[in-house]
């Protein structure tokens, strides 16, 4: 069996991280948000009722006045300024344009075509049948005179002289090359043994200890430095900044979030109750401005001027229009009467002056040919279309 005492079962105690304080309404906020409210709502109702006022101006303005002005003035600009253009640049601008198109295109391809024949035909053919071949054959002729004139004796002298003469110096070179790598072999041995050795034997037993000893000392003399300027210096500072300016800069930071807040709250709280009040003022004036101005009028219409109109319409105006209506049908017929005759009497005068217009003669219509009958057929009573009795019995 396991052995179990109080050290083996207790298990090792977690470090607890405190909870941290639930957010709530303190003192401070509620000592500022009712001043803060009343001050806030005593300034806002004013701007916020001029503010409903200026709006409702505005949108009857531009109801009433911005909106047909604008109406009015886009008709009148469509009318006097863009269907004009419209119709010069699609009248006169367009066929102009098009006319000076097709004149520039013909005059290029014109001036294109005679370019050509004067400037480029005469010197490509110059070029193709002339200057081509003869440039060949002047590059043939120079090019044999190159080869046997520069090319082949730079090869024979190449092969001849440079090459025995390269090989003899390299030789000679090598024998060099040998002689100087032994000299700096020896060089080498000297030096390392008198110069290298030497100093490496300085180093490791002279300068390593000597240094290793002043870097000791160094860093003793920085550590009591630093302890001692911690502890005079780095804890007080640290120790005002978290016992004295950490807790006032908090209390203040809170202070000033919490009337920053208030203020906020305060001003959209109050800028809504303004608004509220705004509407039922505005409210209260259009239902009395409707009971002192619209009613009246609207009763007045309803009770007095429509059943006088209808009365007027019914007794007069009807009555009225159908006796114009009647007199206009007679006058008409009137004088539809009236001209009828003008006409025939017109007609009667010119025939006593003048006689009866000569009726044209119709042509003879010629009567139609008809076709030949064809003959019937034969029967037992008829011979040749004729009837034939027979003959009486002895």
């Amino acid at each position: 069996m396991e052995p179990t005492g109080p050290s083996l079962s207790k298990e090792p105690e977690r470090r607890r991280v405190p909870d941290r304080h639930e957010p709530g309404e303190g003192c401070l906020t509620r000592l500022v948000r009712l001043p803060v409210r009343i001050v806030v709502l005593v300034l806002v109702v004013p701007v916020r009722m001029v503010w409903d006022a200026l709006a409702a101006c505005g949108r009857a303005l531009h109801r009433g006045v911005l909106r047909p002005v604008r109406r009015g003035l886009s008709w009148l600009g469509h009318v006097l300024v863009v269907a004009p253009l419209a119709w010069v640049y699609r009248w006169l601008l367009t066929p102009v344009g098009h006319g000076i198109a097709w004149t520039a295109r013909a005059f290029g391809t014109a001036l294109a075509w005679l370019a050509k024949a004067l400037f480029y035909w005469p010197w490509a053919a110059l070029w193709r049948y002339v200057l081509v071949p003869a440039g060949v054959a002047t590059g043939v002729a120079v090019a044999w005179l190159v080869r046997h004139l520069i090319v082949a004796p730079a090869l024979w002298f190449h092969r001849w002289v440079l090459t025995p003469a390269g090989h003899t110096f390299r030789w000679l070179g090598g024998g060099f090359a040998r002689l100087v790598r032994g000299l700096g072999a020896g060089l080498a041995w000297l030096g390392r043994h008198l110069i290298v050795l030497p100093a490496r034997w300085f180093h490791r037993h002279i300068l390593a200890p000597v240094g290793r000893g002043i870097a000791w000392t160094a860093r003793g003399i920085g550590a009591a430095v630093a302890a001692l300027v911690r502890w005079t210096v780095v804890a007080p500072a640290v120790a005002v900044w978290r016992y004295v300016l950490a807790p006032v800069g908090r209390a203040v930071g809170t202070a000033v979030t919490v009337v920053a807040r208030e203020t906020g709250a305060a001003f959209a709280h109050c800028w809504r109750v303004a608004g509220y009040l705004s509407r039922a003022v505005g409210r209260f004036l259009g239902t009395l401005l409707r009971w002192v101005f619209v009613e009246p009028f609207r009763w007045a219409y309803r009770t007095v001027l429509t059943p006088v109109g209808h009365a007027v319409r019914d007794g007069l105006w009807r009555p009225v229009r159908g006796a114009a209506r009647e007199a206009g049908r007679s006058v008409r017929r009137a004088l539809g009467a009236a001209r009828l005759s003008v006409r025939q009497t017109r007609a009667e005068i010119r025939r006593a002056l003048f006689g009866a217009p000569r009726r044209p003669e119709r042509p003879a219509v010629p009567e139609p040919r008809r076709e030949p009958a064809a003959p019937r057929a034969r029967t037992l009573g008829k011979t040749s279309g004729r009837d034939v009795s027979p003959p009486p019995r002895g």
